[in-house]
């Protein structure tokens, strides 16, 4: 498909992303052809199936040039892998960068190519660094990117330990889901440096203020992205929670399943899964039950009456009843909370650097 053939669509497509408030990167967004970048893609129907969309269907070009995330690949199970995010959150997070032309970049997660072209649209070729474990996709993004017309420096490597050899950088930003921010790239990273990334279910933008030291705040803005490595962890050992003796708790297992303390649980119980269940009378009761559970085994089963089991080595009810009482109104607002990393640790904080805090993992 001509790139040409699409300037007017890219151009309405770049005016109204994210409401159309001034940003310097919608000229990229105009330039940038999306659709080189995601010849196809997976939608999901009303079952929950992935189906297969081209450029052949009807709903392709208006679904690329539209604010939404596309599957673009998914492993032997249909569970997804890969991704091109949701155009508007990839501006929040450009902007996020307040990175000006001539800029040196790296970027962690290359994906489909298309935010490195964006980044290399903007900044130069020449100053973005943009590599992926995965070889496979590296090599179709960096063909994708000369179709395009750049060519930024992008190759096969564990992001989680940047690229020294063309560091340092003064802007990073990652586009897949961080448990914490790698403490490489705080080795390679300039003075007065900027991070975004995804960490839980927010993205943060941190300013270095020292060697290993940065400091920043969560974006109002939610974000969900693939983690950047799949970890093999286990899932909750039901065997060992059903031994532990009944507590009693106060908190209703319907007000954590609402959502309401979702996103400072992302950042207190990193990587967290959760099921429930409903009663036997087929739901007419509502929710009777839920499992919680980290990847090293601990494990919570919490049910309507009251009653909690917890086994492993983190209680984890404990930190659901300690997030719980400090937001006893409601949701939380993302950009209230922020993140401090030092050469040793980092945590998380609510309000003030000096507010309630829990850490987060480091390698």
């Amino acid at each position: 498909m001509d790139p040409d053939a699409t300037k007017a669509l890219r151009e309405e497509f770049a005016a109204t992303l994210g409401g159309g408030s001034p940003s310097p990167w919608r000229t990229a967004f105009a330039a940038v052809p999306r659709h080189v970048f995601v010849p196809e893609f997976y939608g999901q129907d009303v079952r929950g199936e992935w189906y297969r969309v081209t450029q052949a269907d009807d709903a392709y070009l208006e679904t690329v040039y539209s604010d939404t995330a596309l599957m673009t690949r998914l492993d032997a199970h249909g569970v997804p892998t890969s991704s091109s995010s949701e155009p508007g959150l990839m501006l929040t997070m450009l902007d996020a960068l307040d990175a000006e032309p001539g800029a040196t970049v790296f970027e962690l997660g290359t994906g489909t190519g298309y935010n490195a072209a964006l980044l290399a649209h903007r900044l130069g070729a020449e100053n973005v660094t943009s590599v992926d474990v995965d070889p496979d996709l590296v090599a179709l993004a960096d063909r994708r990117l000369r179709e395009s017309g750049t060519a930024p420096f992008v190759t096969t490597a564990d992001g989680a330990l940047g690229y020294p050899p063309r560091a340092p950088y003064t802007r990073f930003i990652a586009t897949a889901a961080l448990r914490s921010v790698p403490r490489a790239l705080m080795e390679q990273a300039a003075d007065d440096a900027v991070i975004v990334a995804p960490i839980g279910f927010g993205v943060i933008r941190a300013a270095v203020t020292a060697p290993g030291h940065a400091e920043g705040r969560f974006l109002a803005t939610p974000a969900l992205f693939m983690p950047v490595r799949l970890p093999p962890g286990s899932g909750p050992d039901l065997a060992a929670v059903r031994e532990r003796p009944p507590e009693s708790t106060s908190l209703p297992v319907t007000d954590v399943l609402g959502g309401r303390w979702t996103f400072p649980l992302s950042l207190a119980l990193p990587g967290y899964n959760a099921v429930a269940w409903r009663a036997d009378d087929g739901g007419a009761s509502g929710v009777s039950g839920m499992c919680l559970w980290t990847e090293d085994g601990s494990t919570v089963l919490a049910h309507a009456d009251g009653h909690v089991r917890q086994a492993g080595p983190r209680r984890l009810w404990d930190t659901v009843e300690e997030v719980a009482s400090l937001f006893p109104g409601g949701r939380p607002a993302r950009e209230d909370f922020g993140i401090t990393v030092t050469p040793t640790a980092q945590r998380f904080w609510y309000g003030t650097p000096q507010g309630a805090s829990w850490p987060l993992p480091t390698e």
